[in-house]
């Protein structure tokens, strides 16, 4: 069985100077009115893309808010986040995955999740991603995004481009185990990435549907080989191609209604990715774009309908506008090239708002309905054809990680500090080595105040598990031993045991005080002049005011053994009110 085309409806949100008041906010509230149409006749999903600074072009930077609002107008028809670009310079993978996990929520589960690591030098300049190392960064993040959707909670990162520490990333989407996925593919080698990874192929290319078959065979067979392994943690092997469209019942009036904004479309992407020298706030495309079309001479029928762009220089893409029946003529076409979904854009431009919705109104009256009786059954029969590949491609993808159940947050941590030691790093894991990151950062940014918060709010476990390794302890007594004040000693020479409970065990550590300082050893004296017996988390109480040492005595959490005048002068010697 032939593959059934779907259909999207797709949203740069063009706007050509000059703007006047208000010409933002009307052009959104015609696009939600333009997606409750498409809803109501029965497309399938309404794509949103996000851009930042392409003046004219894309004023669309927050995809999800719009797709939100739409969400809430609409029923059935599915949110397409179009592309979310993921290098770490836009924004944070945990961003994305709340986003789109939210999104999810607010839309009962229609979330379409597009990602990409575009390529305007504007984008790119703007948040100061590099170009060179773009590829790379979307894969990396693509990789921690779903990881971030499935591990519950997420067991962190440590990698090139992204570190993080555990966190359980909330809320998780409907959709499980995310919504599907798809990158965006300007050329034949991204859908060769697009089947590599397992993702559906959002074709920005204008192909002709003859092509559109080699790419989607060729697609569809890297996703059944061995070369697929997922970047999620699902297969989505869906093709999409996109076109601009208008339609009416007489020709003339279809391309008299579309043909300008589908060629403004084609120019002012050019500008801003093959040849503007764009200005900020001050250059005017359309107006440029004018000229240009006015210079070349292009002809006012645009050619035959199809997907040629960039004839003479110009944008000179007519894509789908004509009459029904050349639409469903060319939807044909690609459906027999095996093609998923067809992308209609229909907002450029200066098109107008009641063109765009009697356009709407009428494919989903004379086109749409002979392609959508099958779909359903068609996608589970495409599925199914593929179904052994991609449980094989799955396989192969490293699953969820379990995160370290030991792991804690610990109150007052942030991070990294200067030198990139410390707190960031000993958030991650609580294993010895981290501990003594954390103990050692403290120490060099001065951070009582950070341990006393710590102190406060943390229990018998939890200090145990941040002090109570033998790194920890090492940290910590090597610390009182350097704040010692050999003239608070007053003369005294020997040795102070510490019996320190921690857990079940019981760590004993000795300081030495002789004419020179203090040292301190991991083990028990053979002869002390004082032996304190005390928990571990007692002693961080003590030291950090807490726990009055008085008090402790009375009920039994500290026991004194020895030369109990020794025990009133530690106070001085070490630092009042301080266990360093």
């Amino acid at each position: 069985m032939v593959p059934q085309v779907r259909f999207g409806i797709f949203y740069e949100h063009q706007l050509p100077r000059p703007w006047g008041p208000g010409a933002e906010q009307q052009m959104i509230a015609d696009a939600l009115e333009q997606i409750e149409i498409a809803d109501r006749v029965g497309f399938d999903v309404a794509w949103a893309v996000e851009h930042h600074f392409l003046e004219e072009y894309s004023h669309s930077s927050a995809s999800d808010v719009f797709l939100a609002a739409a969400s809430q107008r609409t029923k059935r028809i599915r949110l397409g986040l179009g592309i979310m670009p993921l290098p770490p310079g836009y924004q944070h993978p945990a961003r994305v995955a709340e986003t789109a996990a939210m999104l999810d929520l607010v839309s009962g589960g229609r979330v379409e999740l597009g990602t990409g690591e575009t390529s305007s030098g504007a984008e790119l300049g703007g948040f100061g991603v590099d170009r060179a190392s773009k590829r790379a960064q979307w894969d990396e993040s693509l990789d921690v995004m779903t990881r971030m959707m499935v591990e519950e909670p997420f067991a962190g990162w440590d990698g090139r481009y992204l570190s993080m520490p555990q966190r359980n990333v909330v809320p998780k989407p409907v959709q499980k185990p995310h919504p599907p996925l798809w990158v965006a593919c300007s050329n034949r080698e991204t859908i060769r990435l697009a089947g590599r990874k397992g993702l559906g192929a959002l074709s920005f290319s204008f192909v002709e549907p003859e092509e559109a078959r080699e790419w989607v065979d060729e697609y569809r067979s890297i996703i059944a080989s061995e070369r697929c392994v997922p970047g999620g943690f699902a297969v989505n092997p869906r093709f999409a191609v996109t076109l601009p469209m208008m339609i009416h019942e007489d020709e003339r009036t279809a391309l008299e209604r579309g043909l300008d904004g589908a060629q403004f479309f084609g120019y002012s992407l050019a500008h801003y990715y093959v040849f503007g020298e764009h200005r900020p706030g001050r250059t005017n495309i359309y107006e440029e774009f004018l000229e240009r079309r006015e210079r070349t001479g292009l002809g006012a029928t645009g050619g035959s309908i199809s997907a040629q762009m960039l004839q003479q220089g110009l944008g000179s893409l007519r894509g789908a506008i004509g009459t029904p029946a050349q639409v469903r003529e060319l939807v044909e076409r690609y459906e027999a090239a095996g093609v998923d979904q067809v992308i209609f854009v229909m907002q450029t431009g200066r098109t107008r708002h009641e063109h765009i919705c009697e356009a709407i109104e009428l494919f989903g009256r004379d086109v749409l309905p002979a392609f959508a009786a099958r779909a359903d059954d068609a996608d589970r029969a495409g599925d199914d054809a593929l179904a052994g590949a991609i449980a094989a491609a799955l396989a192969r993808r490293e699953p969820p990680r379990e995160a370290d159940p030991s792991y804690v947050i610990l109150p007052g941590v942030s991070g990294p500090p200067a030198g990139g030691d410390g707190l960031g790093e000993a958030s991650r894991s609580l294993d010895a080595a981290r501990v003594g990151r954390l103990l050692r950062a403290r120490l060099a940014e001065g951070g009582e105040a950070a341990l006393t918060a710590l102190v406060k709010r943390g229990d018998d476990r939890l200090l145990e598990r941040v002090a109570g390794t033998s790194v920890g302890l090492k940290l910590l007594f090597s610390a009182m031993t350097q704040r010692f004040d050999l003239e608070a000693a007053d003369g005294f020479v020997g040795e102070i045991q510490y019996d320190l409970g921690v857990g079940e065990e019981t760590r004993f550590w000795t300081i030495a005080i002789d004419a020179t300082g203090a040292t301190a050893r991991p083990e028990a004296s053979a002869d002390p002049r004082l032996t304190l017996k005390l928990g571990l988390a007692d002693m961080l109480r003590i030291a950090t005011g807490e726990l009055d040492a008085a008090r402790a005595v009375l009920t039994g959490k500290l026991d004194l053994e020895g030369d109990l005048a020794l025990a009133m002068r530690l106070g001085t010697m070490f630092g009042q009110s301080s266990v360093f």
